[in-house]
């Protein structure tokens, strides 16, 4: 066998086995990201753990219905909560929750938009909850989801609804994606805490901070194998060109100190969207802490954005 044969069954042999690698890197990525598991970090801030264990009781005992939907694509059932307002009202805010999570987990916003007066809508996103589904979404294939659970509201209250969206994490990057779709009349306006700028973007961040891995050719790669899996390539998920669609008002809220979803990205958001806006970066606030830090002026300030935009 001469030396150029054995170079191409050596070079041959090389190429297949770094397929092999980068194949398994990639479905190790989607595992790791995209299938529904317990949360990566089981730590939750003591403030955020002591508030959230009074509400989600308080949203246990606190009358609700459950609504059902199904997604737009797959045909799977999704559910949600809803709290109707202690006195009849026109005006819902619908709860979009954060990653690895499901709406039990936003007890404490949703107690806050109910004692604020509003009715809540609190959707399990698709593999989330009491929803089907066997993949975390990251808000893409998700904000079609929302857009006929708008509808549902103004079906079931009314053409006179006055609607607002709310999300936090990931739930702030739907409700952003949310925003660039062709929406009913009644959503009025939307806060966004703490949302990544692209599925894309936000992946890249995670697979240095927590691999030290550069971002090709894992994030291509893997974008091919959870469109194979789940239906949908995460590099169409991306915040700032949704935003760039959006006129709607838009209140953007974000931690000073958030490494999980870098506090630069806020910034990114507030600049591509075409609609009123307003920004509040919270000093010294980790990912999505803003409410727990500061829960009187973040009530205030939510309240306050809302009130101007549903009336």
């Amino acid at each position: 066998m001469n030396k150029k044969k054995i170079f191409l069954i050596v070079f041959s042999v090389l190429i297949v086995i770094l397929i092999g690698v980068i194949g398994g890197a990639s479905a190790y990525l989607y595992n790791f990201a995209f299938e529904p598991q317990k949360p990566l970090n089981s730590t939750v801030p003591a403030k955020k753990e002591h508030r959230q264990a009074i509400d989600k009781k308080w949203l246990s005992n606190v009358k609700q219905e459950n609504w059902s939907e199904i997604s737009a694509g797959q045909n799977l059932k999704l559910h949600a909560a809803y709290i109707s307002a202690k006195y009849p009202t026109n005006k819902t805010i619908i709860i979009a929750h954060g990653y690895q999570e499901n709406h039990k987990d936003m007890a404490s916003y949703i107690r806050m938009f109910h004692e604020l007066g509003y009715n809540v809508l609190a959707p399990d996103d698709r593999g989330a909850g009491q929803s089907q589904g066997k993949y975390i979404g990251f808000g893409w294939p998700d904000r079609l989801d929302y857009v006929k659970w708008i509808k549902q509201v103004v079906a079931r209250n009314g053409n006179q609804s006055e609607i607002g969206l709310f999300g936090v994490s990931m739930g702030g990057a739907t409700v952003m994606m949310v925003s660039g779709e062709k929406l009913p009349k009644q959503v009025k306006a939307i806060v966004e805490d703490s949302g990544y700028s692209s599925i894309e973007g936000e992946l890249t961040h995670e697979l240095k901070t927590l691999f030290n891995l550069p971002k090709e050719p894992l994030i291509t790669t893997a974008a091919w194998y959870t469109d194979i899996k789940a239906g949908f390539n995460f590099k169409d998920g991306n915040s700032l060109k949704q935003l760039r669609k959006n006129k709607l008002p838009m209140y953007f809220i974000h931690g000073g100190a958030d490494t999980f979803v870098p506090t630069k990205m806020v910034y990114q958001n507030y600049k591509a969207t075409k609609g009123t806006k307003k920004l509040w970066v919270v000093p010294k606030a980790g990912h999505a802490m803003a409410y727990y830090e500061h829960p009187i002026e973040y009530q205030n300030r939510v309240s306050k954005f809302f009130s101007e935009y549903l009336k």
